[in-house]
């Protein structure tokens, strides 16, 4: 089939690949812009420039809305349209052009987890799997009928780099596989349970200050949820930012007020956590590495040289 693709980043670039390795003819690209915005800046391999490598054109555009890049889809005359990391609305004038409509390729095993930054809300609320899906794009966000979805399975110490590497592989064979289908004239797919869905916003700084009223088993998912390259879970110690690298959960119980640095128990420092903390029958946090202001990394045994005190959310 003839394919326009709309794609960003490394899971645009990744699409942009598969198809150019397909029996599929690509015709035309279109990408956003290169963002400042820092969790774009992450997984930032270029789409335009393997499109120019392989001699196809690239229109750049923030919103597919001008009447310049409508003419120049009309004249590509695509078979479909395949979508990946597009960050704006598709008018239903663009995705219902092609003979075929606009295949979309999410990250997220739909209909959880519409939206942006899935893998890492999914790590966060301890979701036992991940995964990707193509489907059918309509009016709403992330809603159309399910082509193919792949899922795997998150294991207890994963961090959203480890589910990123694994996930990102299956947008070859869950792109392709997709192709394949609509291309041997199926018509008929999985409508989505909308009953089920869940739609997330783009991940921001609010979204990375530790809480000291989560559960521990919480904000270990969010620290691990947090790993690099994206930016690290932070709090506030004697009025200074402190990042914190990596944690377990506590063996032991520990009760007080939520953010209280307490004992030392293995190769980490228990922070008290959990609104219910004073009834004394949670497990804390137990921080194993951090990285202060001033950006030196060592182990929360070293920069804690005494109990006592509290990590804030704010200075």
């Amino acid at each position: 089939m003839r394919v326009v693709m709309f794609g960003y980043q490394t899971w645009g670039h990744r699409t942009l690949q598969a198809l150019l390795d397909s029996e599929h003819t690509v015709v035309l690209v279109v990408t956003h812009p290169r963002s400042e915005h820092a969790y774009e800046k992450i997984w930032s391999d270029s789409v335009a420039d393997l499109a120019e490598e392989h001699g196809v054109p690239v229109l750049t555009r923030e919103r597919p809305d001008d009447e310049e890049l409508f003419e120049r889809l009309k004249e590509a005359d695509a078979d479909i349209i395949v979508a990946n990391n597009w960050r704006t609305w598709i008018p239903p004038r663009i995705f219902g052009l092609p003979r075929h409509g606009t295949l979309n390729v999410h990250d997220s095993l739909l209909p959880k987890y519409a939206g942006f930054s899935p893998l890492i809300w999914a790590l966060i609320n301890g979701e036992s799997e991940v995964g990707v899906t193509a489907h059918l794009m309509d009016e709403e966000l992330d809603a159309g009928d399910i082509v193919r979805q792949e899922a795997i399975a998150v294991g207890p110490t994963d961090t959203a780099t480890d589910l990123f590497h694994r996930t990102v592989d299956l947008i070859a064979p869950v792109t392709i596989g997709a192709l394949d289908l609509i291309a041997s004239g199926q018509t008929e797919f999985t409508p989505q349970d909308r009953s089920r869905a869940t739609f997330f916003h783009k991940r921001a700084a609010e979204d990375i200050r530790i809480d000291w009223n989560w559960p521990a088993e919480d904000l270990e998912r969010l620290i691990r949820a947090q790993s690099a390259p994206y930016p690290s879970a932070f709090t506030f110690h004697r009025g200074r930012r402190l990042e914190v690298l990596s944690a377990v959960v506590s063996q032991n119980r520990y009760g007080g007020t939520p953010g209280r640095v307490f004992y030392r128990e293995g190769e980490g420092v228990v922070i008290v956590a959990g609104a219910d903390a004073r009834t004394g029958r949670n497990h804390g946090l137990a921080i194993t590495r951090v990285r202060t202001e001033d950006g030196r990394e060592l182990p929360a045994t070293e920069y804690f040289t005494s109990m006592g005190g509290y990590l804030t959310a704010r200075p």
